[in-house]
């Protein structure tokens, strides 16, 4: 039964991803830069600029790797969200909290030379509002060892319909695993959000 229940998510993601895919190339004229940057295997943390809610579907429909999102709670208020989080196995997570669980899904995942996805800036235009960058990133990078890969998001809005997605080189923090030292979270946060916002100009 759990075969069947896994076979029949695959062909779900297959075909909502192709879906997404084919929606954004109409409706947003899709624009792909750096697909040679993301590693074609082993774990790796997807991060970009997050403006609007179609961010993550983005990345889903287009980084050709099985991702799974780190989505906050409230989403899943969304019916359109949840079917996603749903069909892609996003992992929940309790916001402005330490969620121990989902912590230890995403480096269990990361352990399995599978990929997530979050957004340093915490949420929606968190930069533009001052919020102070999330260290998220680096904690997965540092305690795993997984490759991370920026992604500059612009466009997608009615000043400029031209949605453009740019993937950056590969960052490798391993030689920094296992480290707990606040400066070097704080430099590899620092340098994975100079980066984006570069990739994003």
């Amino acid at each position: 039964m759990e075969k069947i229940k896994s076979g029949f998510k695959e062909v779900v993601k297959f075909i909502v991803r192709g879906a997404i895919y084919i929606w954004f190339k109409l409706f947003y004229h899709l624009e792909i830069n750096g697909l040679e940057n993301i590693p074609k295997e082993g774990p790796v943390i997807f991060c970009g600029n997050h403006r609007s809610y179609i961010d993550p579907p983005l990345i889903v429909a287009t980084a050709k790797r099985d991702i799974k999102f780190l989505a906050k709670e409230e989403l899943y208020e969304n019916k359109f969200l949840a079917f996603l989080g749903w069909a892609f196995e996003a992992i929940p997570v309790k916001r402005d909290e330490k969620d121990i669980g989902a912590i230890k899904s995403s480096l269990k995942d990361l352990k399995e030379g599978k990929c997530i996805a979050l957004f340093p800036e915490g949420t929606r235009n968190g930069l533009a509002k001052g919020e102070k960058v999330k260290d998220g990133v680096a904690f997965f990078a540092v305690r795993s060892g997984a490759k991370v890969v920026p992604c500059g998001i612009k466009g997608g809005t009615k000043e400029q319909r031209k949605l453009v997605i740019n993937y950056g080189k590969a960052l490798d923090y391993s030689k920094y695993k296992g480290s707990k030292d606040k400066d070097v979270l704080d430099n590899i946060t620092k340098e994975i959000m100079d980066n984006i916002i570069e990739l994003a100009k």
